[in-house]
Parts: structure tokens; sequence; C-alpha cells
């Protein structure tokens, strides 16, 4: 496959400017780039979804002209995207099949294809779950499942390993390298470069919308490669500075949430779930995907109801309090979805710095909004935090999704709260930007900010947190002392496996039930 000179302008800013790329078949060729640099366009052009200016494409030699993604298919091209094109009122199985009901419809046929599929590839997807009932690591499965349905030869996969841990990314190149053995082509998009030089084959280097360098990865480093991409060296997280005060700012104590699966099925998502933030003080929550973090998240927000406990947010009892209440009481939420629960996608960027925060100054004078005020502030937090973007008045849709995350921390870190609620804060954003977050977060730390972190990065998990905890199956099972724990150690204990680093928590490790399907989150 040949890109050559592709142009594509969007008002007020060129996205891509004369890049040419060359991609061999059989191979996994990594594409990285910062925020904006304009990486998701050109997969877009590649895979139909937006036609270039200036440029051409060739496949095995023959000039090709996308004028939709059906052409792309057609050409044997599927892509898995940052944000996922899933319906969540259909199941596994419809969203499958949607688009492509001429290969067997909605059949037994279909069913059995999709399953040999999964098989095939380790992927453990269940045709009859809702996809709203599943987690962003299984939605992941069902879109990689959902090209190779569509007989892909070409996979193009846009931050794939953005929510798995250790164990997980290894599973999912083994996967790869399993694709390539098959002659398959993975043009794979990462702003984690130590996967990069693991996986691929070949490595295109985009800055500010251009190509700047292709490289082998055996030639290269991360340090290098970051600077080819931002003009820095590769950033570390690591700090041990303690900050921590024994003034209490989060308690929860004994929660508990059941809730019922696509089959009506009752299961414990959170049970007798109990910890404390203090002021100055990050605790991290490291687990798979599934095992209760992100009911944990929305239960202190409000979003959820739990079945029992309580949760005190400096000293005040907050448990049956709304969501706004909670978030004017001193709650800053970056969320694990920015596109469900962060953003207004159609709305432009002033409207969406104002979103959770409308009663609140700068926005509101009195009781109304002060939307030059507004308008002043987005300016400011684009600034601050490198948004690329050329104006407030774009919608949020038309951001990369690292910059949409910028946009998210700078809203929520310039309301100073007392509490942050931080999901995956650097998920999809660049190792530049990724270092601007974690300095902004460390600072806040420092004049008292209390956090609970999220994370799928192990290395941020370790290197902010001062408390680490392992949830697993509903459950705080064990806490891990950051200052001694690895990656890997801390990737097994996620998957339940012992570690000489571990001490149990004060509720003991979880009870071992029936086994559950990687779609509620466990390892294989």
């Amino acid at each position: 496959m040949e890109l050559r000179g592709i142009t594509k302008r969007f008002p007020g800013v060129v996205a891509n400017h004369d890049i040419d790329i060359t991609i061999h078949r059989g191979t996994v060729h990594a594409l990285v780039g910062e925020n904006g640099a304009g990486k998701s366009t050109l997969m877009k052009i590649l895979y139909g979804m937006q036609k270039p200016d200036e440029g051409t494409i060739s496949i095995d030699g023959e000039q090709v002209s996308f004028h939709s993604p059906a052409d792309a298919i057609a050409r044997n091209i599927g892509m898995v995207h940052q944000h996922f094109m899933l319906a969540d009122n259909l199941t596994v199985l419809e969203n499958i099949v949607l688009g492509g009901e001429k290969l067997h419809g909605i059949s037994g046929k279909a069913r059995a294809e999709i399953l040999k599929i999964s098989d095939r590839y380790g992927l453990g997807v269940r045709p009859d779950v809702l996809v709203e009932d599943l987690g962003v690591a299984d939605r992941q499965r069902v879109e990689i499942l959902k090209v190779l349905y569509r007989g892909a030869r070409t996979l193009i996969l846009d931050e794939p390993t953005a929510v798995l841990v250790p164990q997980e990314v290894d599973a999912l190149f083994d996967n790869l390298r399993e694709l390539k053995a098959e002659g398959l082509t993975v043009i794979f998009i990462s702003h984690k470069l130590g996967e990069v030089l693991s996986v691929a084959d070949d490595i295109t280097v985009i800055r500010r919308g251009t190509t700047v360098a292709s490289v082998v990865p055996s030639e290269t480093t991360p340090k290098q490669l970051a600077e080819l991409m931002v003009g820095s060296e590769l950033p570390s997280p690591q700090t041990r500075e303690s900050t921590v005060t024994d003034v209490e700012m989060l308690k929860v104590e004994g929660l508990r949430l059941t809730t019922a699966d696509a089959e009506g099925i009752e299961r414990t998502v959170l049970d007798d779930v109990s910890l404390t933030i203090h002021k100055g003080e990050v605790l991290g929550i490291a687990g798979v995907e599934g095992n209760g973090q992100a009911e944990l998240v929305e239960a202190i927000m409000g979003m959820r109801d739990p079945d029992g406990g309580t949760i005190t947010l400096d000293g005040i009892d907050i448990s049956h309090l709304p969501t706004r209440t909670r978030r004017e009481d001193g709650i800053g939420y970056i969320p694990e979805d920015r596109h469900r629960h962060g953003l207004l996608l159609e709305a432009p960027l002033w409207e969406n710095r104002i979103l959770g925060h409308v009663t609140e100054k700068p926005n509101a004078k009195g009781r109304l909004l002060d939307l030059k005020a507004a308008r002043a502030d987005t300016e400011r937090i684009v600034a601050e935090y490198d948004v690329r973007t050329p104006g407030i008045e774009v919608t949020a849709a038309s951001l990369s999704g690292g910059n949409q995350q910028k946009l998210i921390v700078g809203r929520e870190m310039s309301h100073h709260p007392n509490l942050l609620i931080a999901a995956h804060p650097t998920r999809g954003v660049d190792v530049g930007a990724q270092a601007q977050i974690w300095d902004q977060i460390r600072e806040a730390r420092r004049e008292g900010l209390a956090v609970l972190l999220i994370s799928a990065d192990l290395d941020e998990l370790i290197g902010l947190s001062d408390t680490l905890r392992v949830m697993y199956r509903g459950r705080l099972v064990a806490d891990a002392d950051p200052a001694t724990i690895t990656p890997e150690e801390l990737g097994s204990a996620m998957t339940g496996a012992a570690s000489g680093h571990l001490t149990h928590s004060d509720n003991g490790p979880a009870a071992d039930p029936e086994p559950r399907s990687s779609q509620e989150g466990e390892s294989e």
C-alpha cells in the first residue's frame, strides 16, 4: 500500500500535508505522532471516511479512490477506531453483522462464523450480550471481530492498547503476530512507544501533519522516537515526594452494588469496598477492566445507587446526594469514556468548558450564565493545556482524541477540586501532553488535592500513586507499595496471582466464585 502526497484541509487547519507512507503486505506498520499530528485523519482517508484534497492511494500497484468505508471494506480494509462505532442498544451479534447482512444475515450461520473467529483469535466474545453491558476492553474485541468478520486483510487499529493491562497487551500482540503470519497487514497507531518498538516491523513518525521519519524498531529507542514526535525526551511519572496529610477527604465504607446482566442474572460488582483518601494523597486502583473500577467511580459520582455503604466527602455524608451537588461540593471528574460522560461532541469547545460546572465561576454570574467569561476561560485552557484547535467555536467532535482529553483535564483542574476522580487521565494523549497532565496532578496534590486514580497504564499508577490497591472481582483484595512493586508484579496481582510485594487488604482476598468470562473483566 502506498500513500503519496496526501493532503487534507479543514477550515482553519491543515490536518495532513504531503504525507508519504509505504506499507508492506504481511507486516505490522506503526504510526506515531503527538496529538493533533494528523494520524487519525490519515487513517480515516485510507478507510474512506474522508476524501483527501490532494494525493493518491495505491493498493498492490493499483491506484484506488474510496468514496465511503464500503469501498475500503470491498478492498479488504477494516478499521477499529479509538472511539468505538457500536450501537449500545444492540447485541454483539447484531453489531457485528450490521451493514454486512449480505454475508450471512442474522442467522445461525452468522453466529457460527462469529464464534469461529472469536475462538480462533481468543477474543472470548459472547454474541447475545448487549453492547451497553460491556466494558471498554470488551467493546474493542467486538470491533476487532467485526472487521475480521467482513474479511479484512488490512486492519487499522487506532490506540488498541489504551485500556489493556500488560497480560492483555501481550495477548493482543500474539494475535497480531498470528494475523501477520497469515499474510494480514496491521496498521498500528499508538502513543506507547515501548509497545510500538516491541510489535512493529516499520514505524512512520508524523509531526504537525506531515511525515518526518521512517525508522526500523531495531535501530531506534523510545527516547529517540519521542524526540522525533515532540522534540523532547520521554517523560517519567516516577515521584516519591510525599504530600499526604492526616486529613480525610474521601471515606468509602462497606460499599455494595449488584447489577443484572443481559440475561437478567444478578451479580455483585462491588462487594464491601472500603477506602480512605487523604488531602495531598493519590490513591491508585489497579485492576483488569470489568472488576468493579468503573462501578466504584460511578457510585462515588452519584451515577449509580449502591445497595449499601456510605460515601463521605470532607466529613459530610454525600451517599444520597445527586451528581450535580457532589460536583458543586468539590469533586472533579475525568471520565473513563470521554464521549459518553465527558463531552457534548456536537457543541463548541466553550460550551464543553461549561459542562458539569454551570453554576460555578467563571461560567456563572449569580443565576445567569456568563458566556463572555466562559469563552475567555476556554481560550485560557486551550493555551495552557496546548489543545490543538483552530478556535473555541469548533465542535468537540472536530478535535483529536488526545486534544479532547486535554480539554477535559483543563476544565476539571480549573475549578480547583478538593477531590479528583481521574479514570485513565492520560488515555490517548501523546508523551508531551502526558507529562504535562502528570505535572498538573502533582502540583495540585502538593496544594492538598486528593486523587482517586484509575489507569490501565501501570507505570502511571506506580509512578503517581502514594497508595496502591488492587481490585479483583469487585473487592479491594491487596495493597502494594508503589516504591517497590514492578508493572509485571502488579499486572499479575490484577489477575489474582500472589506477589511478594503485596499485602492482603483488611477485607481479605475475594472469594473464588465460578470463573467469569473475559467480558466481565478477568484475564484467561
